[in-house]
């Protein structure tokens, strides 16, 4: 038995050249890794780190939020790490760890079949648990950064474990210290998030939720109804990849100084925004790029989905040169018709 145990680890550390990473991107782009590997536990990530210290790596969890735009000459490890459970609780709370292989949407209704408050905003989003700090996804009024206690992360180089409380992680809207202070240094391995057991602070602030919860004749929603119309919303206006390949949302939402978009307002008045603070404004990026002509609009096999100008869709066979032109000559249209630029949420590699 143990020598099967043994052969069983060999297999599943295998080390493949040329792998196409076609099914590990939600685009469905045809691109190649020089070497790939899986890993399904800390102690094969930390042997496929230390035996591969000189070579190139490039860390993929879901492959949700990058768009291939070339084969990645280097070693690829796919982050496959699994399972998740509760590590403290008490009346109010519960703190649960979830590792960062598990699939972020079903990890949500994990938490929402326990009565697990926190997470049901952010519903259906695309990727792994891993990889929600790095961005610090959020919709519909909540981000990550409102539940997260920590994350274990490995270092490359030197395979120490590190623990990143909230604090540390420098949170942003779309931000964290994964993508500035120490980008490229971690791999995330578990995060932790505290989630309430009852006394549920329902968000429904967003219009969308509160007319989709209208609809269903549903004026005291629970966790379950909150995430069902986040579902059903999401499903409406953005395509499943599995379907249409895409990245969900390319473009982030552009915050504008208030003295600058007053300009701007006045010579586009039906312009809609979001007040952030005191001296700065949200506007839609989805608006801009619809007001701009480009929802619906194909190129080829790439294009903008005709139910989300946010979204950048590849209709079969786009290369991810062909969506990052379609992308930049979006953001060059939008600047030269409001003077706002719109940047990238997507990962272009």
């Amino acid at each position: 038995m143990p020598k099967l145990r043994e052969q069983k680890s060999l297999l599943f550390m295998e080390v493949q050249s040329n792998f196409s990473l076609k099914k590990y991107n939600t685009f469905g782009i045809e691109a190649s890794a020089r070497q790939f590997v899986a890993v399904h536990s800390i102690a094969e990530l930390k042997t496929v780190l230390e035996e591969n210290k000189n070579e190139k790596k490039f860390i993929l969890g879901g492959g949700s939020n990058m768009l291939l735009t070339k084969d990645i000459d280097a070693l690829v490890i796919h982050i496959d790490l699994k399972g998740k459970k509760i590590i403290k609780e008490d009346e109010d709370y519960v703190w649960v760890e979830s590792q960062a292989g598990e699939t972020w949407h079903d990890f949500v209704l994990y938490t929402i079949d326990n009565n697990f408050g926190g997470l049901e905003n952010m519903s259906l989003i695309p990727g792994n648990v891993g990889t929600t700090p790095v961005q610090n996804i959020g919709a519909y009024g909540t981000e990550i950064k409102d539940t997260f206690v920590s994350c274990e992360a490995i270092n490359i180089e030197s395979q120490e474990m590190r623990t990143f409380t909230n604090a540390e992680c420098n949170f942003g809207y779309r931000e964290s210290i994964f993508k500035h202070d120490v980008k490229d240094q971690y791999i995330i391995t578990s995060v932790v998030f505290k989630l309430t057991k009852r006394n549920h602070k329902i968000n429904t602030s967003y219009g969308d939720i509160l007319a989709e919860l209208a609809k269903n004749n549903i004026s005291e929603p629970t966790l379950r109804d909150v995430s069902n119309a986040v579902i059903a919303i999401r499903q409406s206006k953005l395509p499943d990849p599995k379907e249409l390949g895409n990245s969900g949302s390319f473009f982030k939402n552009p915050i504008v100084l208030k003295s600058d978009f007053e300009k701007i307002h006045r010579k586009f008045p039906e312009m809609k925004y979001y007040e952030v603070s005191e001296t700065e404004v949200k506007v839609p990026a989805g608006w801009l790029i619809e007001q701009a002509g480009f929802k619906g609009k194909r190129f080829g096999d790439a294009g903008i989905h005709k139910n989300q100008a946010l979204v950048l869709v590849n209709y079969g066979n786009a290369t991810g040169q062909e969506i990052l032109a379609v992308s930049r000559e979006v953001q060059k249209t939008v600047f030269e018709t409001f003077g706002i630029h719109i940047e990238a949420e997507v990962n272009v590699i």
